[in-house]
């Protein structure tokens, strides 16, 4: 028999697991937002493949660089292990139509999701989608799995169109996992 492939959570970085300061690219800048830890670490015990995927314009912007980026991240790593959570793989697109003209891989594009499926054998119709911007989560529809808007970072600003697409909104991260997890066999 063939084994099942796995379920993942896609998080968006900024706005949904850290304050977004806008552009952030100084590892000291990085904070974790209130509850996230915890709810990474309940979606790794619950056997999900957590995922960042994130837009980082600034790059594009020629306001950091990729290590600027990477810094970032490794920071961020450092603070949820402290906690013991994980983030088990991390995309990000480096692009904006503006500066660097159109991609596949900018959100709402569903590029970087699909290398991620590819890269760790996910199933996407089983997978969700969380994040402080609509961009973060209308993948989910196209790719077959369930978005949720969070009210932390630019959330709030997007609520009325998310609940008039259906996507559900959710206070922060928290909320969501707690969702996700009753909403998993």
């Amino acid at each position: 028999m063939a084994e099942r492939r796995r379920a993942a959570v896609f998080l968006d970085r900024d706005g949904t697991l850290v304050d977004d300061p806008g552009y952030l690219h100084e590892p000291a800048l990085v904070r974790l937002l209130p509850g996230v830890a915890e709810a990474v670490r309940r979606l790794n015990e619950r056997g999900f493949v957590v995922v960042t995927v994130s837009n980082q314009a600034g790059i594009a912007r020629g306001l950091y660089d990729e290590a600027a980026y990477q810094a970032v991240q490794r920071r961020m790593t450092e603070l949820l292990a402290e906690a013991g959570a994980h983030i088990d793989a991390m995309y990000f697109c480096p692009h904006h139509p503006d500066f660097t003209g159109p991609c596949d891989c900018r959100k709402p594009g569903v590029q970087l999701f699909q290398a991620a499926a590819r890269d760790l054998d996910l199933d996407l119709s089983e997978s969700f989608w969380v994040g402080d911007r609509l961009s973060d989560v209308l993948p989910a529809a196209e790719l077959g799995g369930r978005g949720f808007l969070v009210e932390t970072g630019h959330g709030a600003a997007a609520r009325d169109e998310a609940w008039t697409q259906g996507i559900p909104i959710v206070p922060d991260l928290d909320a969501a996992a707690r969702a996700i997890i009753l909403a998993s066999p």
